[in-house]
């Protein structure tokens, strides 16, 4: 399953580009299942507030993260949501992407997909 938070439409055309079960995230969702979270980076470099009090529930299952990003605002925050979600909760970082990403994105998160959340 892959779980996404958008605030402006880029994670979700992302997501929508994927071969996978999807679902919205909300603070009230729990799993019991393995999935991959795609998210957006808030501010500069943050971890959206829903998003941060979505994985204080639902930690345990979190198989990796993929964030989108503005590369505009340099480097340091460019998708820095998915590297602290990544340290924190010691799951790998997929990708990061600059808004919407690439084809070339798109197959490396499907890869993983596949092969680390659906196995």
């Amino acid at each position: 399953m892959i779980v996404y938070a958008s605030r402006t439409g880029n994670v979700r055309n992302v997501v929508s580009k994927l071969k996978a079960e999807a679902i919205e995230l909300s603070e009230e969702l729990r799993l019991n299942k393995p999935y991959l979270l795609i998210t957006y980076t808030d501010g500069l470099g943050d971890i959206p507030a829903k998003v941060q009090r979505f994985l204080e529930k639902n930690r345990d299952f979190c198989k990796g993260v993929v964030a989108s990003g503005n590369s505009n605002f340099g480097h340091h925050v460019f998708g820095a949501a998915g590297e602290k979600i990544a340290t924190t909760y010691h799951v790998p970082l997929v990708r990061k992407l600059d808004l919407r990403g690439n084809q070339t994105d798109y197959e490396a998160i499907q890869t993983f997909y596949e092969t680390r959340v659906m196995r």
